[in-house]
């Protein structure tokens, strides 16, 4: 069950107006003397800003990364590492039938056809060649014999990294930065970004305070920055940003957390608008279903909703009936418990001990872990689980028969009464013990964003055409995911168009 959005279209457009063209006073003047020069600047250092930074050095550019925060990675350092990766080893392990154009329909679908199909295509055909050169170029280890499934996805598509973390490809894009020589400043932050002719030209380089202490504004050294071929936006979301987040959307307020770290807010969504950058579909704001309410930020208690119940088992709300299919999209899955939760019921998330050896294969020890910090909580009979949250037991006993009975009717294939994919390797959820876990949305990734030609050069809200000198990639854009976004798809974008930015601005003139 969706909850209903007024206006839609509408309330896009007029956000994307609404700051489009800045006052003359907000506009940053050209620097009489540049402190520094270098050919490109790039904002940011997560997938994206990283991956843009590597090419831009092969391509002979010289390059820095500046970042606000005292610490490289952004978001992607805590991301839960999960790749879509069509065509892997380790899908072909499985046996798993999956195509560039099955991919292509999973994400233009779950966003609506709100998306660029051509961006889409850009990204799913790059699905394995990708995958490729995390592993041969980066050397990122991913778990050899694992396959996951996000909701939305017809069919399991994700890898995973070795170490259950974004951080397992993140700390390999630095140590290839650092190898190629290109320096990433931290704690500088980014005050204007510069165009010249009265924010009708080319982008000339960033006004930025350096020792800047987040979140003190002001804090730290003013200096002025020439980047001779340009600059490079991956500034990531605004979902840490309560009050900008709820001008976009009303419902987003301080009552729900956000999986991302605190600085992901919005100071540079608002001066791309300054500068004339067309932005749109800011209002589209994702919620992860999975979040779990006793542990602050990302945690790790979505590892157990997703992986193990999501795929293998069942959630229900509070009645002990199940309520959303598990492995529909994301804003499905979020807006289903928001609305349970405006009926007084609470969502959660079942599974039971022999449907829990594929959370352990992609998380080893992360189980007992969440055990420990009592995230979810294990019961010898299913009659105990129901009740230590106020579940009728035999409404949810009655649930488990009815999945039970999907289960071994349906293996490798969608269940259509249910509307759910069935795993291979799914058992029954007859046996104990289990296992259980509650939900709750947390704020997560913004959809929309600058748009972006096919090069990833960011187009003037004056005239469509690109703004010389700029470009952007990551979730600082738009396009590409559309209403929703589907899990294990985000990596794909920030590092394929990461790429695509750096090699096209390393390769510019100056």
């Amino acid at each position: 069950m969706e909850m209903n959005r007024r206006n839609l279209l509408k309330g896009s457009v007029a956000m994307g107006a609404a700051g489009l063209v800045a006052s003359k006073a907000a506009v940053a003047a050209v620097p009489a003397k540049w402190d520094e020069t270098v050919d490109i600047v790039v904002i940011g250092s997560g997938f994206a800003g990283l991956a843009a930074a590597i090419e831009a050095k092969k391509a002979g550019s010289n390059v820095i990364v500046l970042e606000k925060m005292p610490t490289a990675g952004g978001n992607s350092i805590i991301n839960g590492g999960i790749l879509t990766a069509t065509g892997c080893p380790q899908q072909k392990m499985h046996h798993i039938k999956d195509s560039v154009e099955l991919l292509e329909h999973d994400i233009l679908k779950a966003g609506n056809y709100m998306n660029d199909p051509k961006k889409v295509h850009e990204i799913a055909s790059h699905a394995l060649s990708n995958y490729e050169w995390c592993v041969n170029e980066l050397g990122v280890e991913f778990l050899p014999d694992a396959i996951g499934q996000e909701g939305g996805h017809s069919v399991p598509r994700y890898v995973t990294t070795k170490n259950g973390s974004g951080s397992g490809i993140v700390l390999k894009e630095l140590e290839m930065v650092k190898k190629l020589g290109v320096p990433i400043r931290l704690r500088t932050y980014v005050d204007h970004i510069v165009r010249s002719q009265e924010n009708e030209g080319p982008v000339l380089g960033v006004v930025v305070h350096e020792g800047y202490r987040f979140p003190k504004a002001g804090s730290g050294k003013q200096k002025a920055i020439r980047a001779r071929k340009g600059v490079i936006l991956c500034y990531g979301g605004f979902s840490a940003d309560v009050k900008f987040r709820t001008f976009q959307d009303p419902k987003l307020n301080a009552t729900l957390d956000t999986t991302n770290q605190p600085g992901a807010t919005s100071e540079l969504w608002r001066e791309t608008s300054a500068i004339g950058c067309l932005q749109v579909q800011n209002d589209w704001i994702q919620c992860g279903p999975w979040g779990n309410p006793k542990e602050k930020g990302m945690g790790i208690g979505w590892e157990y909703n997703q992986t193990a119940a999501a795929e293998y088992g069942l959630w229900v709300n509070q009645k002990g009936k199940r309520f959303v299919n598990e492995l529909a999209n994301r804003k499905v899955r979020a807006d289903a418990i928001m609305v349970q939760q405006q009926m007084g019921n609470k969502c959660y998330a079942i599974c039971n001990e022999p449907n829990m050896k594929p959370l352990e294969k992609q998380r080893p020890g992360h189980l007992q872990r969440m055990l420990d910090m009592k995230i979810i909580a294990k019961y010898n009979t299913l009659d105990e689980a129901a009740k230590s949250v106020g579940i009728d037991p035999a409404t949810l006993q009655a649930t488990v028969k009815q999945m039970d009975q999907a289960v071994a009717q349906y293996k490798d294939k969608t269940e259509p009464e249910w509307g759910t994919y069935i795993n291979h390797d799914r058992q029954p959820l007859e046996q104990g013990p289990w296992y259980i876990g509650e939900l709750q949305p947390k704020v997560h990734h913004c959809m929309g964003g600058l748009v972006t030609d096919e090069k990833g050069r960011v187009r003037d809200v004056r005239t469509d055409k690109v703004i010389p000198h700029l470009w952007a990639a990551g979730e600082s854009t738009g396009m590409v995911h559309g209403a929703v976004r589907l899990g294990s798809v985000a990596i794909l974008d920030c590092l394929v168009n990461g790429r695509i930015v750096g090699e096209d601005a390393g390769k510019s003139a100056a």
